[in-house]
Order: C-alpha cells, then sequence, then structure tokens
C-alpha cells in the first residue's frame, strides 16, 4: 500500500477524461448542507438574542450551487467574463479535473482500484470494507486537498489577503461528494466580491482556509501516510504537489520584522556599508529582463557569510538589509519576500530536511519578487560532511546548500541573495563556507568612541547626564569609517597571514604586478592549503565589488521612476558611469580581508582542538592522582 516515492507525471490525456464532471461541477450542482439558522431574534431593551433551547446543529437543507454565475454576476451588466472572472471559474474546473486524476493515481498505486472492482462484482464485508472505506475517504482528503493547492498555485494575486473566506462544510465519502463540498464553498466565499481585486483575493483567501481545515483534520484518516511522499507534476500548469506540503509563500503574509536605520548600527562598518550597497544593487533588477546590470558588469553579491562573536550586531545587519530592502520594494511596487531557514526545519525524516532547504531556496530565487534569504547559526544547520554526529537531515541541507549557492545548475539573475550568518563559522563545512561570496566580519563596536556611541544610543534621552568631550556619532559617518577600516587591511591582521606577508615582502619586496599578486596568493596556498581557486574567484569577485563601489544615489531610490523603472539598458549604462578602474591597493585590502578571514577561521578550529585536548589531559591527571590516592586508602579494585 505505498505510493511511488519519485516524481510522477500527471499527462494531458488523464486530466481531460474528467472534464464532463469537472464541467458539470462548476455549472449546476445540488448539495445537502448544514442549516446554519438565524442567529435569533433580538430581545427587546436588552443587546442580547433570543437562542432556542433545542439544537438544529444536525438540520441539512439542499441548496443549488452555479459556480458559474457567481462568477459572471460580480461584472454585472456585462455579459462576458473579464480576465480576472475567466481565470477563477477556469482554474476551478481544470482544479477539479487535476484533483480526480490525483485520485486516481492514488487508486491505482494503492489496492482501492483493486477493491472498488471487487466491490462492483459482490459487496466487500469484513477487514476489506473497512480497508475500502478507509482509502476511499483517504482519496476524497486526497481531492479536495489537490483542488486547494491548486487554485493556490494557480491563481496569483498580488493584493493582501482577505480573512472573511468560508470554511467548506468537508464531506469525504467519495472524491466527488469532497469536491462539491469544496465548490459550494468556493461559491459562498467569492459570492458578492465587490471587483476582479476582490473576486481572486476571496478565492487564494478560500485556498488557504479550506487547506488550513484538511490540514487540521488530516489525524482523522487512515491510509494518507503513503501520500506524504509523493511528488506529482503537471508541467503544463507549472504545479507540483509533494505530499500535504504547501508551497509558503503562497499565503502572501505581510512581513512582520522589527526594522532597523542604518544609524541605528554602532561599529561594523564595512559590513553595514556593504549591507547598505547590496540593498541599492537589488534594486537594479529588471523584471522584464529578469537580470542585474550588476550581475553583468561584475559585483554582484549572491552569498555572503557574516561571522563575529555572540552580541556584535548579526541580527540588528539582518534587520537593516531587511528593512531597507522592503522599504524600497514599497516605493517601487515591488513584491518583497524574506525568509529565513533554521533548526526548526530539521526534519528526522529522511529527505525531509532537503526538501525545506530546496523550498527556501526556490521562494528566495522566484525571479517575480526580489529576495533575501537567511541562514541564521548555519553551523547548526548545515553540518560538515565529516561530522559523523551530526543528523542525516543536516547533511541534506549542506548538499542542497552547496549545489543551490554554486551547482551546475545554478543561474544568478540578481534578484535576491542569501547571507549565512553563525557566531562559530570554522565549524562550517569548507566547501560551502567557501561558496560565500563575501565574508562580513560582524565584530561590533571596536574603539572607545564606538563605545561611547552605543551607550548613548541605548540609553535614551530620559536623563540629563552630560555627553563630556566626545562628538557623538561622528565615528559612524559611513565613508570616513569604512575608509580607515578598509586602509587597515593594506596588512594582514591575522598572525597566520602576517608571516607569509612578512616573507613575502622580504624575499621580493613590495607588491606592484599582477605576477606578484600572483606570487602572493600562491605562498598563501602554502601555508593554508583551503585557499583554493574557488577562494581566487571570491576575491576577484569582491575587487569587482569594490571597483563597482559607486554610491548610487539616494535620489534614484525615493520614487520609482527615478531608477527602478527604467528599461535595463538604461539602468545599466547609470550604473555603468559611475564605475571606477581598480587599483592595486585594492587588490591587496580585499586578497587580505579575505584571507584573514580563511586563517581566523583555522586558528580558531585549532585552538578549539588545543583545548580540547588540554582539557582531556587535565582529566588525566586528576584521574590517576585520585587512582594514587584510592590505591592508598585500599579503595581500588584493580
Amino acid at each position: 500500500m505505498t505510493l511511488n516515492a519519485g516524481l510522477t507525471t500527471l499527462h494531458e490525456d488523464e486530466i481531460a477524461r474528467h472534464l464532463a464532471v469537472a464541467q458539470g461541477l462548476v455549472t449546476k450542482l445540488v448539495i445537502l448542507e448544514r442549516d446554519e439558522g438565524p442567529a435569533g431574534a433580538p430581545l427587546a431593551g436588552t443587546g442580547r438574542r433570543f437562542v432556542s433551547t433545542v439544537s438544529t446543529g444536525g438540520q441539512r437543507r439542499t441548496r443549488e450551487v452555479e459556480l458559474g454565475r457567481t462568477v459572471q454576476a460580480v461584472r454585472q451588466g456585462d455579459p462576458m467574463l473579464s480576465p480576472a472572472q475567466h481565470a477563477v471559474l477556469y482554474r476551478a474546473r481544470r482544479g477539479i479535473q487535476v484533483a480526480l486524476a490525483v485520485a486516481d493515481v492514488f487508486s491505482r498505486q494503492t489496492s482501492l482500484e483493486q477493491l472498488q472492482a471487487r466491490n462492483l462484482t459482490a459487496p466487500l464485508a469484513g477487514e476489506d470494507a473497512n480497508q475500502f472505506k478507509a482509502l476511499l475517504n483517504a482519496s476524497a482528503y486526497i481531492s479536495a486537498f489537490t483542488l486547494a493547492a491548486y487554485l493556490g498555485a494557480t491563481l496569483s494575486g498580488e493584493g493582501e489577503p482577505v480573512d472573511d473566506a468560508v470554511e467548506p462544510d468537508f464531506l469525504f465519502d467519495t472524491p466527488q461528494d469532497a469536491l462539491k463540498a469544496m465548490i459550494a464553498a468556493l461559491d459562498r466565499s467569492i459570492a458578492g466580491a465587490a471587483d476582479d481585486l476582490a473576486l481572486t483575493a476571496r478565492a487564494r483567501a478560500f485556498s488557504r482556509v479550506a487547506i488550513e481545515g484538511l490540514i487540521a483534520r488530516k489525524g482523522r484518516f487512515t491510509g494518507l501516510q503513503s501520500f506524504e511522499t509523493v511528488h506529482i507534476r503537471l508541467d503544463q500548469d507549472d504545479f507540483t504537489l509533494n505530499g500535504f506540503d504547501v508551497a509558503p509563500g503562497q499565503k502572501r503574509k505581510p512581513l512582520v520584522m522589527t526594522f532597523k536605520r542604518p544609524e541605528e548600527i554602532i561599529g561594523n562598518h564595512i559590513a553595514k556599508y556593504q549591507a547598505l550597497k547590496l540593498a541599492k544593487m537589488l534594486m537594479a533588477y529588471d523584471f522584464d529582463r529578469q537580470m542585474n546590470p550588476f550581475v553583468e558588469l561584475g559585483g554582484f553579491l549572491f552569498t555572503f557569510i557574516g561571522d563575529g562573536m555572540p552580541g556584535t550586531g548579526k541580527t540588528i545587519l539582518i534587520q537593516m538589509l531587511a528593512g531597507m530592502l522592503n522599504e524600497y520594494c514599497e516605493i517601487a511596487g515591488y513584491a518583497f519576500h524574506y525568509e529565513n531557514f533554521g533548526v526548526d526545519q530539521i526534519s528526522s525524516y529522511q529527505g525531509k530536511s532537503g526538501q525545506n532547504c530546496k523550498e527556501f531556496v526556490n521562494n528566495v530565487i522566484n525571479p517575480r519578487a526580489i529576495g533575501f534569504g537567511t541562514i541564521d547559526d548555519v553551523d547548526q544547520v548545515a553540518a560538515k560532511r565529516s561530522d559523523d554526529r551530526a543528523s542525516a537531515g543536516q547533511h541534506e541541507v549542506t548538499a542542497v546548500l552547496m549545489e543551490s549557492f554554486a551547482g551546475a545548475s545554478t543561474v544568478v539573475r540578481g534578484n535576491c541573495t542569501f547571507g549565512m550568518f553563525s557566531n562559530y563559522p570554522e565549524n562550517v563545512d569548507d566547501a560551502l563556507r567557501q561558496r560565500a561570496g563575501a565574508r562580513w566580519l560582524v565584530d561590533g563596536p571596536q574603539t572607545e568612541d564606538d563605545y561611547i556611541d552605543i551607550f548613548a544610543l541605548l540609553v535614551g534621552k530620559n536623563h540629563k547626564i552630560p555627553l563630556g568631550e566626545h562628538a557623538l556619532f561622528e565615528g559612524q559617518e559611513i565613508k570616513r569609517a569604512v575608509s580607515q577600516s578598509y586602509e587597515a587591511h593594506s596588512r594582514p591582521q591575522e598572525e597566520g597571514l602576517v608571516s607569509v606577508w612578512e616573507r613575502y615582502q622580504k624575499e621580493k619586496g613590495a607588491l606592484a604586478t599582477l605576477a606578484d599578486v600572483g606570487a602572493y596568493l600562491h605562498m598563501i596556498k602554502e601555508a593554508e592549503p583551503r585557499f583554493t581557486g574557488r577562494a581566487i574567484k571570491n576575491i576577484t569577485d569582491a575587487i569587482k565589488l569594490r571597483a563597482m563601489d559607486v554610491e548610487l544615489p539616494d535620489e534614484w531610490f525615493r520614487d520609482a521612476g527615478s531608477f527602478m523603472h527604467k528599461g535595463y539598458d538604461e539602468k545599466k549604462a547609470m550604473i555603468e558611469a559611475l564605475r571606477g578602474p581598480i587599483s592595486i591597493d585594492m587588490v591587496l585590502q580585499e586578497i587580505n580581508r579575505y584571507a584573514d578571514s580563511e586563517f581566523r577561521y583555522t586558528d580558531k578550529s585549532d585552538d578549539a582542538a588545543v583545548t580540547d585536548i588540554i582539557r582531556r589531559e587535565r582529566q588525566r591527571e586528576k584521574a590517576i592522582r585520585e587512582i594514587e590516592a584510592m590505591k592508598r586508602d585500599g579503595r581500588w579494585q584493580g
């Protein structure tokens, strides 16, 4: 009774055979529904109503449902359907066909088909009858779920979700009964819609409410377990059914997050500066061409990793970048999708964690929206491939992220970016970490001025304590702070890289040519084997980013027409006009920034291993002392 776990493709002929039934259901059907009855007559002089003590909950009445007429009534006076009306009616009819075809797949791949054939010749009895009823009810449930999922996936709507949809009076006797109940509820939900926009919004809301109601009732059914792993694909409609999973992006709930302004972040100058630039870069994306000029010109940041000690400001950077993107998208009228992948999406079911991660990636890279995806505490979510203690789900996530960020099928359009964040980046798999195109050292406030600024910011204004001799927030002035931060990388900072740098300068002098740069990179490779060709690509991408270190003017983003709604070629020309040349100083700073991070990760990893060895040796010495004492006291039973 197990379904094939592979991909099942629905063919058009399987769907077409249900056309007559589907047409009948959207044209006219008669259904027996619960009679909700009036709320009760108002009692004079009170704010209450008379409620009968006799229960009428079990009473039912027949109702004629004509979905086509209800859809037609949205635009009274026009005998023809608008494109939105036609879409709702057509998707409802085709959804019924698809639902019945999926029920056929379920019947064939379980014992339901054989039991139905046997039941036609002679009524089933005993265990066979029970199994037949359970599978038939499961088939009805799957039909209802498929219709709801199909409507949600194929009806496009950009408006806010509505909350007044009617939950179906679910019937699960047969697939056709289930679909009748669904169409009757859809009819109630869209009745009285003011216009096309409301019609589509209500139909989508019905899909959401129906799915939530079905998921809540799933535990009542036996026979559904086998459908959990099924994958059904309908290429003509770009519709995929992965068991009872529904793509999260379909609900379109508004983003709820505490956004932060750049001036609320103290320190982290380079990370903050690059986040500001990245937000503007993403908004250069052209929806018609589905390409970003920055991808073509170089310097686009598809993936980055932010690392630093706990409490240094990784979360606030996420809130800042998401807030800026959300604000720009509201100005431009673009859809914005933010999503975080966390430990709660690691599943104990084999393959499920990988599916969840792929779904997360697909939601973010959707070319019809601006996307920002984060993997917070990536060292906990994605395991090192050499870590035997990690769960299978963590290894699946590592594989999916590696393939998605720099795999053979990865296409970078420039509409989205992924940020990995960790307190312990040395615990991230080397290959995954090297797929991060940029390294943001999130080290928080560093100088005395930084600490004065952050305390003054956080303590608020409810005091009369004098500031003292200090120019408040002067050190946070972004351009000056960033230039100082970049200049600090003109020389390496990590001990391991400093020794390579000094050895190079002693042997060959100052770096001035491409040959000098290549020789320096080779010496780094000899000292740090993980410094591979991918590291060189990341460094050159960072150099191109610096060359594109153009400050896109704020005026371009104050309204949609100045830049964001211009054509692709015009945007590209505007950006190109601001581009500067690559300098040797820029090259050295980016090499040292990246190489410093690799040596830092290695040192942290080595320090952790050394600490562990020291702790074990101390434990061993303590154990030896205690054993000797036990031997002296005669308590040792060796």
